[in-house]
C-alpha cells in the first residue's frame, strides 16, 4: 500500500521538542491512537517498543521507519514526524535521526506491511524529496511534500 493512502494531514507534523527514541516513540503513538480508537496510546507504543527490541528501525541516512503489528485493529495507519533536532535512534549508519515514518497495521497483513514499508523507503531515497521534507516549517507544507511524492 502507498504511504500517500495511510497517511493524514492530522498524523503529519513538524516538531521541535522530542530529545529521545522514548519519546518520539510516544508522540507517535499519541497521533496513532487518534486514528485507532479501538487501541489505547499504551498498546500502540508497546507494540512499537516491541519491534525496537527487534533492532532499531532507524534505516540510516537520518532517518527511521517505526512500525508494530497491532491485534484486532481494522486498518493500516501512517505517522511522519520530523523532529527539528536529529536524535540518537540508533541507526545502522550511527548517525542521528530526523525524520521518522511510523507505520502501524493490523497483525493479519503482513504483506501489505512489508509493500508499504517499500513504498516508505522508495519515497525517501529521493534525494531532492528528502531535502525539502527536512526544509518543511510546517504541518501542512509537510504533508503536501508526501502528497506530491
Amino acid at each position: 500500500m502507498n504511504l500517500k493512502l495511510l497517511l493524514q494531514p492530522e498524523s503529519t507534523k513538524v516538531i521541535h521538542d522530542c530529545s529521545s527514541k522514548k519519546k518520539i516513540l510516544e508522540h507517535i503513538a499519541l497521533l496513532a491512537s487518534d486514528q485507532l480508537p479501538d487501541h489505547s496510546n499504551a498498546e500502540i507504543l508497546a507494540s512499537l517498543m516491541n519491534r525496537e527490541k527487534l533492532g532499531s528501525t532507524g534505516i540510516g541516512n537520518g532517518i527511521a521507519i517505526p512500525h508494530g503489528k497491532l491485534k484486532s485493529s481494522q486498518k493500516a495507519v501512517a505517522v511522519l514526524l520530523v523532529n527539528e533536532t536529529a536524535i540518537n535512534y540508533d541507526a545502522i549508519d550511527n548517525k542521528p535521526v530526523d525524520i521518522f515514518c511510523a507505520l502501524l497495521v493490523p497483525e493479519d497483513q503482513c504483506d501489505t506491511h512489508l509493500s508499504t514499508l517499500a513504498s516508505i523507503a522508495q519515497i525517501f531515497d529521493d534525494k531532492a524529496t528528502l531535502r525539502k521534507i527536512r526544509k518543511a516549517e510546517t504541518d501542512q507544507d509537510l504533508y503536501k511534500i508526501i502528497e506530491a511524492a
